[in-house]
């Protein structure tokens, strides 16, 4: 009996611990449709933007930059996965990046779909897939 339980309980652990780890390999965002196409958006399918101004991996919206444009966060212990980075602040907070490009929302894109910061002040753009 205990050679029968032995391997259910294996196979149990297997499971549990695999699954944990496909819930860490999730992307921090997703693709979404609006009017201007494919688009990256945030868990919520609010649209996420990327600025001109950044460079290097580094995020150069700071301060009331980041309260109009407020950083996608990363979770302590987010880790880079394909395309996916993660970025240290100027504050020390952790921020995604697509492609080496830092990634925001808007503070006037209230529901799934909107894109109001694109083109604004011709440095703020959608984050395409």
């Amino acid at each position: 009996m205990r050679l029968k339980i032995l391997p259910a309980l294996m196979l149990a652990v297997l499971v549990t611990v695999g699954g944990a780890g496909l819930a860490w390999a999730a992307e921090p965002a997703m693709v979404s449709k609006t009017a201007k196409g494919d688009v990256l958006t945030d868990s919520k399918g609010i649209t996420l933007y990327v600025f001109d101004k950044d460079a290097g991996g580094q995020s150069n919206c700071n301060g009331k930059c980041a309260e109009n444009w407020p950083p996608l966060k990363a979770e302590a212990g987010a880790a880079a996965m394909g395309k996916w980075s993660v970025i240290t602040r100027a504050d020390g907070s952790k921020q995604w990046a697509y492609g080496g490009k830092p990634l925001y929302t808007f503070i006037k894109d209230k529901a799934p779909g909107d894109t109001h910061g694109d083109g604004v002040n011709n440095v703020w753009w959608l984050a395409k897939p």
